[in-house]
């Protein structure tokens, strides 16, 4: 550990017995880079400095942050801070975990609530059943940390990652925006290899190593509606699809991941796109507030034929 003054060895303690409550003296020396003595000292300087630090009894011994009427500071590390968005944006991680960074970052936040705060919602973090996983895509914070840096630093990076049969390849990309999307989150990016825009799943992206080039992302950028239409393209049925109204009240009745909109006159718009589930694309086109016709997609013509046979169906009396 390089040369560090009292001040940063105290607060690197204080962080340490937030992360590591019951930590020994030898542990927190082991940590700060000294003696189990002069962990002993630092422990001092944060009394001395009203912050509650507590002697933790047992075999071992060691120190826990108290509870007072001036609450430690918090210093929540990246992983922590991008895991509480993360879970905020989804609800789903892992909050009764300690050792995860969401459960680390809130185990820090109760620690600093009125106890009689503090035990109501830790009772409720420990006893309450999580809601199972509805997909198994949820990114890792540290993967997702290291893209939201790069992305801001504009720093080209090599990836690893496993594309959907499960095939191993390494890229690279210049990565322009991490983007939270119908609960997956994506990277928005320039394939350096093939020189185009892609879209890549963040989940599936084993590591990330950042490299000496950098990179000027588009000027008129918008990161939703460019992976919106990066995800709309691409796939094994193309579609053209003529719809007889007006583009804005298409854009407003279907998802803009259906494909790229024309408007072929005042009162007609064409969708361009493409789809590998033929029966969910014509089930979003049924949604649509006018008459269509396909111009071509025989796969999902005949995909809106099964639908139109099982709703005349439905609308028939028994």
């Amino acid at each position: 550990m390089p040369d560090l003054s009292p001040t940063s060895r105290a607060l690197l303690a204080l962080e340490a017995l937030q992360d590591s409550p019951g930590i020994t003296a030898e542990r927190l020396g082991r940590r700060l880079g000294v003696t189990a003595r002069a962990a002993r000292r630092y422990v001092e300087i944060l009394r001395e400095a009203d912050i509650p630090v507590e002697s933790v009894r047992g075999p071992d011994g060691g120190y826990r942050l108290g509870r007072g009427v001036r609450p430690p500071p918090l210093r929540f590390g990246s992983d922590e801070a991008l895991g509480l968005v993360m879970a905020a944006l989804d609800g789903q991680h892992d909050a009764a975990d300690p050792e995860g960074p969401v459960g680390r970052a809130l185990g820090k936040l109760l620690a600093a609530l009125p106890r009689s705060v503090a035990a109501q919602a830790d009772a409720v973090r420990r006893t309450a059943a999580p809601v199972p996983h509805r997909d198994p895509s949820r990114p890792d914070p540290a993967t997702t940390v290291a893209l939201v840096e790069a992305c801001a630093a504009r720093q080209r990076v090599r990836l690893a990652y496993r594309t959907e049969a499960g095939n191993e390849r390494d890229l690279e990309a210049d990565p322009w925006a991490v983007v939270v999307r119908y609960g997956r989150w994506y990277l928005l990016c320039r394939s350096v290899s093939a020189d185009a825009v892609r879209t890549y799943r963040i989940d599936r992206v084993g590591a990330v190593a950042a490299l000496a080039e950098t990179f000027e992302p588009p000027a008129d950028l918008d990161p939703v509606a460019s992976l919106e239409e990066n995800l709309s393209s691409g796939w094994q049925h193309p579609v053209r699809v003529i719809v007889d109204a007006p583009i804005a009240r298409v854009a407003a009745s279907i998802p803009r991941t259906m494909g790229r909109l024309e408007a072929v006159d005042a009162r007609t718009t064409r969708i361009v796109g493409s789809t590998r589930n033929v029966v969910m694309y014509a089930e979003q086109l049924a949604m649509l507030p006018a008459a269509f016709r396909i111009e071509e997609g025989d796969e999902v013509r005949a995909a809106l034929a099964v639908l139109a046979e099982r709703l005349t169906a439905a609308a028939s009396p028994p």
